[in-house]
């Protein structure tokens, strides 16, 4: 009695899942903090410029600050974060951030900042979340392996979410109280906290860099890695075109909507709302739901995404509208585990990050051009013209990737993983259930080369995954075999893949 006791009492007392290691309960953490303040952050900046006088014209210059340095520096920030210690890249992005909304924060404080200002300290925090983004995805994906990996991207997703979920109520409802000064200054100190917590990550499991050829040679091999896969390119493509027509939807016309049929802004937050719930409700999902075939079922829940441009353009009733949006959340979440799962599963680690770089940069270098141009679509059109047109290209988009064989067929690895080693990774040392080992036997019965590759697949995990990508695509063995696993690749993958904001 006694032994058995002894031994049901460190499961029963267990803090984490065995496949939380340190690394990724750290990245978990750090994205919580994040999140409550960046969200609540947004509000408060448009309420500051708003507050010195400005108009709609002076929110969206400042907004702009942002995500002009945001898509500039990508594909450079990709390449450090490659090159350089990826827990050093976001330390450091993160102590920019900091300082950026920190000076930000005593601007409004000490009254009157000027428009110029505002601008700039926006500007500054876009070029540290260019170097931050493809280094955190690549550490995110570094943290986890084996089985879980997909559970593991889905809690960390559905954690950010929910973090993003609470930090709006809660910004919204200070800026209120004590004003926007007070909810940047909050934010400043979560970018100190959550630079704090990575500081603490463990790269020790991660080998040492080879020296590389200059920042234009890396840029280069990550456009290779990039271009050389059908279903990486296709999707990025997909989505740029996905992105931007949902972001102008969701962020000029839902707005316009809302005010003239829907009866004001309340309406449209409980809308938005709604849709951050389903993201949470999605990542529940994912966290028991294994897709075999990964991008065919990620890819089958974007076309949802047209459905609120739609509900939008009739206008559905306010009940209805959530509803849509609901499910939106639901379906983009399950494309985002699937997607993460996937470049976790096939990109070599060493090339993670400026893949990620390249995937961020072709998902939101449409979105200034597409809100740009919503107005005079609107003029031109018909605001339920423009609408149905937003829906519309998102269904033509999303059916044209499923005529990518790669897309309908690559599948989620079924190999016998054991524990690599190393204080920063997770292995699930059983077989999965789909029988990726017996599947290597039988390769090794007709082809007795492939003995070889099934020895060496036990005996190294990494290798495993050269292997299945070899036997699934040809084309790629020679790309698997150059240099498969750069550790430092897997940190790139973004943290948190599109969520169309």
């Amino acid at each position: 009695m006694k032994t058995a006791a002894a031994s049901a009492s460190p499961r029963r007392f267990r803090r984490r899942p065995a496949w939380a290691g340190r690394n990724y309960t750290l990245l978990t953490a750090a994205a919580v903090v994040t999140n409550l303040g960046s969200q609540g952050a947004l509000i408060a900046a448009a309420f500051a410029v708003l507050d010195t006088g400005g108009d709609g014209g002076d929110v969206g210059l400042v907004a702009a600050a942002r995500t002009l340095p945001l898509v500039v520096f990508l594909l450079i920030g990709g390449a450090v974060a490659d090159r350089l210690p990826r827990h050093r890249v976001m330390v450091a992005a993160n102590a920019l951030n900091f300082v950026s909304q920190g000076a930000f924060a005593v601007l409004v404080l000490a009254g009157d900042p000027q428009l110029w200002q505002m601008m700039l300290l926006s500007g500054l925090g876009g070029v540290g979340q260019a170097f931050f983004n493809p280094a955190a995805e690549g550490m995110l994906m570094s943290s986890v392996s084996g089985e879980q990996a997909g559970r593991a991207f889905a809690l960390f997703r559905m954690a950010m979410q929910g973090a993003g979920l609470g930090g709006a109520a809660l910004g919204g409802a200070m800026v209120a109280v004590v004003g926007p000064g007070w909810v940047l200054l909050v934010d400043a100190a979560a970018f100190a906290v959550a630079g704090a917590l990575r500081s603490f990550l463990d790269v020790s499991h991660i080998p040492p860099r080879e020296p590389g050829g200059g920042m234009l040679a890396d840029l280069r091999d990550g456009w290779r890695e990039f271009i050389g896969r059908p279903w990486l390119w296709s999707i990025v493509a997909q989505f740029s075109v996905v992105v931007a027509v949902v972001g102008a939807a969701e962020s000029v016309f839902g707005p316009l909507v809302a005010r003239d049929e829907l009866g004001g802004a309340g309406p449209w937050g409980l809308a938005l709302g709604a849709f951050g719930a389903g993201t949470v409700g999605g990542a529940l999902l994912m966290m028991r739901w294994k897709p075999r075939r990964l991008l065919l079922a990620g890819t089958l829940c974007v076309f949802p995404l047209a459905a609120p441009s739609a509900a939008l353009a009739v206008p559905l009733p306010v009940a209805g509208l959530a509803m849509v949006m609901f499910l939106s959340g639901v379906a983009i979440e399950v494309f985002g585990v699937s997607w993460m799962t996937a470049l976790h599963q096939e990109i070599p680690e060493e090339k993670l990050s400026r893949v990620s770089a390249y995937d961020w940069f072709g998902s939101i270098a449409m979105v200034p051009l597409a809100t740009a141009l919503a107005g005079p679509a609107e003029s031109a059109f018909g605001r339920t013209a423009s609408l149905w047109g937003c829906a519309a290209l998102v269904v033509l988009v999303t059916a044209a990737v499923l005529f990518v064989p790669d897309v309908r067929n690559l599948r989620r690895r079924t190999a016998e993983v054991v524990q690599v080693g190393g204080p920063g990774t997770v292995a699930d040392g059983r077989a999965e259930a789909a029988g990726g080992a017996s599947e290597d036997v039988s390769e090794a019965r007709l082809n007795p080369r492939a003995s070889e590759d099934v020895s060496e697949a036990r005996l190294n995990p990494r290798a495993s995954e050269d292997v299945s990508e070899a036997r699934l695509n040809p084309r790629a063995s020679k790309d698997v075999c150059e240099a498969r696993l750069n550790p430092r690749a897997s940190e790139d993958v973004s943290e948190a893949r599109l969520n169309p904001r």
